[in-house]
């Protein structure tokens, strides 16, 4: 039986008063804290509500319903832009010696939350295991997401949440305790800043899912260059589909929720592609022998053709990148090269993904419209996937 998905509204009840917890994950700025917390009464203008932060707690009206509590984190976290093991180690810990009875994990930048966001999120947590934000971005935001962590997680598990790492969570008891009990392995491995996948947890546990509308949010900004950060979060999500093999490849269909409100205007000005143009087929040359061990041929003929397209009708075929990610994870798993230098050698096929979906954007395709078309193109070649993992050498020239 397949995990629940749903989409709460604010018909549903809160969790009751004293039971909800809300951990601020990452440290804040004296005002960006102050301003948290405004957003929080009035989110819960009657709710007596305990609120965990890491930072010295400031002195708060006598009449509000928030609880303010700090804490010094059991297990540190240097990488605030996303969640990591320490955040979700930290955050049962303080739902066990509080005796919550639901909790909320609120990422970096939680100042830019709006109330009735967090209200969602709390209002749905009293019904769901995991509650998941959905996002209000801008066409060239968060596109490692969408070129990869959201295809591949619902191509493979079937799963919907639009953004499977989203930073602002609701979490049910036992979905805190079991988060936890996969972050503590790398905690204890001293890896307390690898993300960990809530959405896939979910599924394989059977648990109930809810995606609420977050609308627009300012997000902290990764440090890392762009091979770093695929290294660090593509690596993960491949490492996190290595160890659900054997649930994956199984029969899952995909479930397909209410579509979300569109604000921002898609055309958002005119992007210029060329230096990731330029980057592509620069690699075409340079790292041909090295995608050789890592595609078959089919793929690298797509490339070819890729590598002699005019700029201006530049086009990724969304079954191709759905292969080329497919590949790369596999090779990921068999080792086929160091696994540093395989997602080295993805950047650049990255950019030209990032390329052909902006050229379409710019052209007027809706972004999300066509986002949705290459979530549906890796569902569609599950298949395939399944075929290479079981018979790797099979379609090898």
């Amino acid at each position: 039986m397949a995990s629940t998905h749903t989409n709460i509204t604010a018909a549903a009840e809160a969790p009751a008063n004293g039971s909800l917890l809300v951990n601020l994950a990452a440290s804040l700025p004296a005002e960006a804290l102050e301003a948290t917390l405004a957003n929080l009464s009035l989110a819960f203008p009657s709710q007596s509500v305990l609120v965990a932060t890491p930072d010295p707690a400031p002195q708060h009206s006598s009449g509000s319903p928030l609880r303010l509590l700090h804490y010094t984190p059991a297990v540190p976290s240097t990488t605030p832009w996303v969640l990591t093991a320490a955040d979700y180690v930290n955050t049962f810990k303080l739902v066990q010696e509080n005796a919550a009875s639901a909790c909320l994990l609120l990422g970096a930048e939680s100042q830019s939350l709006k109330p009735e966001a967090i209200r969602s999120l709390a209002v749905a947590a009293a019904g769901a295991d995991l509650v998941v934000s959905h996002y209000n971005l801008r066409p060239r935001e968060g596109l490692v997401n969408s070129a990869i962590l959201y295809p591949v997680t619902r191509g493979l598990f079937g799963a919907s949440p639009r953004f499977p790492l989203a930073i602002d969570l609701g979490l049910s008891i036992r979905m805190a305790e079991r988060l936890a009990a996969v972050a503590q392995k790398f905690t204890a491995a001293s890896q307390g800043d690898a993300p960990i996948w809530p959405v896939t947890e979910a599924v394989i546990a059977n648990y109930s899912i809810a995606e609420i509308d977050a609308g627009t949010r300012t997000f902290a900004q990764p440090a890392a260059d762009l091979n770093t950060l695929l290294t660090q979060i593509a690596g993960s999500l491949f490492s996190d589909v290595d160890a659900k093999a054997s649930y994956w490849q199984r029969g899952r269909s995909f479930k397909p929720t209410r579509s979300f409100s569109q604000t921002i205007d898609p055309s958002d000005g005119f992007t210029d592609v060329s230096p990731m143009l330029e980057t592509f087929r620069l690699a075409y040359t340079n790292l041909h022998e090295i995608w050789s061990l890592i595609l078959p041929p089919n793929s690298l003929l797509g490339l070819k053709r890729l590598f002699v397209m005019p700029p201006d009708s530049f086009r990724m075929p969304d079954n191709l990148w759905a292969r080329i990610v497919y590949d790369f994870i596999l090779a990921y798993r068999l080792r086929t090269i160091n696994r540093g230098h395989l997602l080295g050698a993805l950047t650049p096929l990255y950019l030209a993904w990032v390329a052909s979906h902006l050229i379409l954007v710019n052209n007027g395709t809706g972004p999300e419209t066509h986002i949705q078309e290459l979530a549906a193109a890796f569902e569609a070649d599950k298949p395939y996937f399944v075929s290479r993992w079981r018979w790797p050498d099979r379609f090898n020239p």
